[in-house]
């Protein structure tokens, strides 16, 4: 009989405990008293003990164990994790709305009302039922892989119920409770570590511990709010029949999911969400309204940062008074000098705000803002603390009227506000050491290059020390500049110099951003790198001839040209080059085949010769390219291994079809190579 009982028994076991973890977590039905249910668990331990060849990783018991790791890795999304337009009124979601079905040419099909949970926005990824993966949403392309600590949330099932299909990618926020964030926030105050400051910065700061088991201790939950890529799963018609096939699954849908025929129904549920939000046991900063019909979504598609189906009705900041104690300026990486507000101590939006924006100069006018004022205090959409303005019936006379400084604080050079702008600027450039410090943070940031480890902490030592003057600077560094300095062993010293490295073969369009060009941020520095290929040849284009590209135009086309006039500058990416930091993308270069131009590509599927990011810069780097939804403008389908439901919709949608092997010839010869594709529409 050898194992076959004991198998059968934990296997049992396994079962019964999931489906009242399934219970108690997600329908919060439970239907067996704590004490057995702990029984289960010590019996099924007990029996893993005894037979550890029979463990397995989805097992109940597996939840926390996993040994804390290093660093996080990274995770490709299969499908980009969007972030949503917003709303604050009812007239801007009236006006979203009509956008959507004059895009659809006749009126939707009904709309889905779901409560905007303050957490962290995650992927779970299941491969026959099983989790294999979780990863945060990252920069939307690209997530931070959480899989050991996101395995020890009981309301995430380390296995689905039920049928579950080939693979599934399902998104949802994670959150930690009121409650519980009063205990954590009590146990971090009792052993005087750092105090959360709201609920989302807990639950995110938890769900990155790198010890699995610390975050385990801290009873987070998730509500799982939607499919972000499905193979071998049912044909879906709506997105609430979405939802009811995940709650089917074992995944943890909001009970208050609500289903409305038109605009004015959601705004009548938004009102009621608003009233009933305080009695909530989690923080929740509005209404998300989605199309529920999803040929509807696939028609609508995406702008290239969020969905045109859904939009997210923000609630009005909450507010609060305090004291205005003073009012000083930051200068930025451009220059800049930003005004800031030093406030008596105030807790709004779930947070202690003690600094606030001010914006500009005209703005601390235009409010008749005086040092020592009472003034309303909010958090702008609960992230952002702003002052909206004095309460003038408190003044005493003694409050004071602030001018902008005649010279910087950092440097002591002149503050300018030139003529026709709004924004004052310390005139001394990089050498002011405000500028500087933010201009390299920037540069290291995920914005930018994402050199990890290259924070305010780090840069504050190599500038103070007189080893990076400026972001070329960071490629020259060495092991022994910073071995043996207090907080710098061989890992982190070593970690720093493996990020530093792979930066250096970052795509040329990381690099663009990061130089910090006025007006060039992430998307223009991806279409400027798509068009040129190189900096040489970016920085040769000349103003006529920026201003000429699609997209560009002439302000833009002036900046850039001025900034790449600049001896510094040029001298900057001359030093850059010597580094060994890529200044062209490979295969891309003054007058390289752009034999993808104006194609649009969608993927389903694996692919067996390239992985999904090779093939996205393959196509991009012949100005195509590949998005992640199929809609009427695409230009084809690839479909590789196990295509998903995309194909389906491509062929309803009458979207050419091409294979792996087509793909890779139209990369080399263009679109004219159809083999099995019928022709481009």
């Amino acid at each position: 009989m050898g194992d076959q009982a004991p198998a059968a028994l934990i296997e049992d076991l396994r079962s019964e405990i999931r489906q009242h973890d399934y219970l108690y977590y997600v329908r919060d039905a439970p239907e067996l008293p704590d004490a057995a249910y702990d029984d289960l668990r010590r019996r099924l331990i007990a029996l893993e003990e005894a037979h550890p060849h029979l463990v397995t990783p989805d097992s109940p018991t597996r939840r926390v164990g996993a040994p804390p790791s290093e660093l996080f890795g990274s995770i490709t999304h299969r499908e980009p994790m969007f972030s949503l337009d917003n709303a604050e009124s009812p007239a801007e979601l009236i006006e979203w709305l009509g956008r959507a079905e004059r895009y659809l040419e006749r009126p939707v099909g009904g709309l889905v009302c779901e409560l905007k949970i303050d957490g962290l926005a995650v992927s779970l990824t299941y491969e026959d039922g099983m989790l294999t993966k979780a990863a945060t949403r990252g920069d939307g392309v690209t997530g931070e892989d959480v899989t050991a600590t996101v395995r020890t949330i009981a309301s995430v099932p380390l296995r689905l119920l039920g049928n579950p299909p080939t693979y599934l990618e399902a998104r949802g926020e994670i959150y930690l409770p009121f409650e519980e964030f009063d205990r954590l926030n009590t146990r971090q105050q009792e052993a005087e570590a750092r105090l959360y400051t709201n609920p989302r910065n807990a639950a995110a700061g938890s769900v990155r511990q790198k010890d699995p088991a610390i975050t385990a201790g801290r009873n987070l939950a998730i509500w799982v709010y939607q499919v972000g890529y499905l193979e071998g799963g049912p044909d879906l018609a709506t997105h609430s029949a979405t939802l009811h096939w995940l709650g089917g699954l074992g995944l943890r849908v909001h009970p208050a999911t609500e289903v409305v025929p038109d605009a004015s129904s959601a705004i009548e549920v938004i009102k009621r969400v608003e009233k009933e939000r305080n009695a909530l046991p989690y923080q929740t900063d509005g209404v998300v309204i989605k199309v529920n019909d999803l040929s509807d979504q696939i028609w609508l598609g995406s702008t290239a940062r969020a969905p045109r189906w859904a939009i997210a009705f923000k609630f009005p900041a909450e507010e609060r008074t305090t004291r205005l104690n003073d009012i000083k300026i930051n200068i930025g990486r451009t220059g800049a000098a930003t005004p800031f507000a030093i406030l008596e101590p105030v807790f709004v939006g779930g947070a202690n705000v003690e600094r606030a924006t001010l914006h500009n100069e005209d703005e601390i006018r235009r409010k008749d803002l005086r040092v020592g004022d009472r003034v309303i205090v909010r958090r702008a959409g609960d992230v952002i603390p702003e002052v909206v303005g004095p309460i003038t019936s408190a003044r005493t006379g003694a409050e004071q009227p602030w001018e902008m400084p005649s010279t910087c604080p950092f440097c002591d050079a002149a503050i300018v506000r030139p003529e026709g702008e709004k924004v004052a600027r310390c005139t001394r450039g990089l050498s002011c050491p405000s500028r500087l410090r933010e201009w390299l943070f920037y540069f290291s940031s995920r914005s930018g290059m994402d050199i990890e480890g290259m924070g305010y902490q780090t840069i504050d030592l190599l500038v103070s020390e007189g080893l990076i003057e400026d972001p070329a600077g960071i490629f020259f560094l060495r092991p022994d500049h910073l071995m043996g300095r207090e907080g710098w062993g061989d890992l982190s010293v070593n970690n720093l110099m493996e990020a530093i490295n792979v930066a250096r073969h970052r795509p040329i369009a990381r690099l663009l951003a990061g130089l910090g060009i006025r007006h060039v941020g992430a998307t223009m520095a991806r279409l400027l790198a798509r068009e040129f290929g190189s900096l040489e040849a970016l920085a040769d284009a000349g103003e006529e001839t920026l201003a000429a590209v699609d997209g560009v135009g002439p302000v833009i086309a002036q900046s850039v040209t001025e900034w790449f006039s600049e001896e510094d500058n040029r001298r900057l990416l001359t030093r850059m080059g010597e580094a060994g930091v890529q200044l062209a993308d490979p295969d891309r270069g003054p007058g390289s085949d752009q034999t993808l131009e104006g194609v649009s590509l969608v993927v389903t599927g694996s692919l067996s010769s390239m992985s999904r990011s090779e093939a996205r810069q393959a196509v991009e780097a012949r100005g195509g390219r590949l998005v992640s939804s199929v809609s009427k403008t695409t230009s084809a389908l690839v479909a590789g291994e196990k295509p998903g439901s995309k194909l389906a919709k491509a062929e309803a949608l009458g979207i050419p079809v091409i294979d792996e092997s087509t793909l890779e010839r139209w990369i080399e010869e263009g679109p004219g190579v159809l083999l099995n594709a019928a022709p481009l529409p």
